[in-house]
């Protein structure tokens, strides 16, 4: 039997995320009375939203139909008692447990014994929320993400006590609003902001290592990954008053667990008011006239003819090919030689294989290399190797980054570091494997879901890149999830239950 739908929904919290809340039930046919204990600020939020809406219509983005539905459907109030007839109330105030739960005893007794009341909250634990609550059972959180007309995922936390029945009343009405709703457990961060901590983080232990810059990590992970932003953009675009505190609120919560850690300059760049584009200024200048730094190497040397392959492996092989370089039959003491080394550092690499390092140059080819290469020396590397190699990339039509030693290079340790969180997710029950990669898809905007990447990359050399990592640097952040490491080991496919 299909669940049934509200006939009246209210938001309690006018502000962007109540306004999106209300805008988006109004759109699907719902009738919604927003509320506010500002006076006139569900009034104001309602006007802000028509006139959106009336611009849409002058562009042709909406229908006249449209809006007048949209405006009949919207309606205004300065105190929660205009909630009483609503079938569903969805709470989007401050996060504060206590203005929430004074909120929540108030609505328990204004509304029918069969409405549901449900909490957007993006960090406090549902079940912390409805400790007191007279009927818990009625009570979940329902957390739409901004803004929320054009967000697709909602994740639908239920409490200790929430019943089945509530849960599927609110999938069907997340449905009904056009959302992608995932069922998540009540955890802190609950699903896209606890998987969300991997991407930012693993960048900021690149920089803090002295491996690239944040323009360098940023365009490897848009040419190289296919990621819409970089980190430290995306860093910039969020705020550091947002990203470092949700940071600390999970690295607190999971009692310092080493994946979820940041770094001292992160927490810098808050202190210091370097908050991002809302500041002009973060891990990059945004005023007028601010030169943005390259992230491309360039090279005024002559490109490599003949180059030696550090192993015989195919993707050295066809990148050389790529290159017009010939392969040496073995070394002659003079040529670049390639190598292609996963989740270790090169010096390890050299080490391992008694290479000599003066002349290797390491190429990352676990992801696409054909807009940008990234190419990396050791310490005591003769930079002629390096340039020689960069000039034949550049020569191929190609751009090129060169970054300092480093385990996992940058792609490989923050892809790992991604889909290894994505794993522990998943081992921990947080969502349904397939619920993890549609969350962060959706709401994160990445290229594919943590498992998947797992799935590019191959579970095999996934694997091998986390214990590289985690054995070379000594760093439990790169431990491998035991769900990886048990399918990987067994051959099956990542997502088994």
């Amino acid at each position: 039997m299909a669940a049934e739908l509200p006939l009246k929904i209210g938001v309690a919290g006018a502000g962007a995320m109540g306004a999106g809340i209300a805008e988006t039930a109004a759109a699907s046919g719902i009738a919604v009375i927003l509320t506010d204990l500002r006076q006139g600020a569900a009034a104001s939020a309602i006007a802000a939203i028509l006139a959106r809406a009336a611009k849409r219509v002058s562009s042709g983005k909406l229908s006249q139909g449209q809006y007048d539905a949209l405006a009949g459907a919207l309606s205004a109030a300065d105190s929660p008692d205009a909630l009483a007839d609503c079938d569903l109330v969805v709470e989007a105030i401050i996060e504060d447990p206590a203005a929430k739960q004074a909120l929540f005893a108030r609505l328990e007794d204004l509304l029918a014994p069969e409405a549901l009341i449900a909490s957007n909250t993006s960090s406090l634990p549902i079940g912390v929320i409805a400790r007191d609550m007279k009927h818990p059972e009625r009570f979940a959180g329902l957390h739409f993400f901004n803004p929320v007309p054009l967000m697709k995922l909602v994740e639908v936390i239920p409490g200790p006590r929430t019943s089945r029945e509530t849960m599927e009343r609110l999938l069907a009405v997340a449905r009904h609003l056009g959302k992608e709703p995932v069922e998540v457990r009540d955890t802190p961060g609950f699903l896209v902001n606890h998987g969300g901590r991997a991407y930012p983080t693993e960048a900021l232990m690149a920089l803090q290592e002295g491996v690239a810059s944040p323009a360098e990590i940023d365009a490897i992970m848009r040419d190289c990954c296919d990621f819409r932003m970089g980190p430290f953009e995306l860093m910039d675009l969020t705020g550091m008053d947002v990203n470092f505190t949700v940071c600390e609120f999970l690295h607190q919560s999971y009692f310092a667990e080493p994946r979820l850690r940041s770094t001292t300059y992160h927490r810098y760049l808050l202190q210091t008011g370097q908050l991002g584009r809302k500041t002009g200024q973060g891990f990059y200048t945004y005023h007028d006239g601010a030169e943005q730094p390259s992230a491309d190497f360039i090279s005024t040397a002559a490109p490599a003819q003949q180059v030696v392959l550090a192993e015989d492996l195919a993707e050295l092989r066809d990148f050389a090919a790529s290159l017009g370089c010939r392969v040496a039959a073995e070394d002659d003491g003079a040529s670049p030689v390639l190598a292609f080394p996963v989740g270790e550092d090169l010096a390890a690499h050299a080490a391992r294989l008694g290479l000599p390092a003066t002349r290797l140059v390491a190429v990352d080819l676990a992801f696409d290399s054909t807009r940008r290469v990234v190419l990396m020396t050791t310490v005591g590397a003769d930079p002629a190797a390096r340039d020689a190699v960069a000039a034949a990339v550049c020569a191929s039509g190609r751009r090129v980054t060169a970054i300092a030693d480093s385990t996992g290079f940058v792609a490989q340790r923050i892809v790992a570091a991604v889909a290894n969180l994505g794993c522990e997710m998943a081992q921990m029950g947080l969502a349904a494997p397939g619920d993890i990669d549609k969350a962060m898809r959706l709401a994160m905007n990445y290229p594919c879901g943590p498992l998947e990447w797992v799935d590019r990359v191959g579970a095999a050399r996934m694997l091998t890149i986390l214990r590289n990592m985690q054995a070379l640097s000594g760093d439990d952040r790169y431990r491998p999830s035991a769900w990886l490491r048990r399918r990987a080991t067994l051959g099956l496919d990542i997502r088994s239950l």
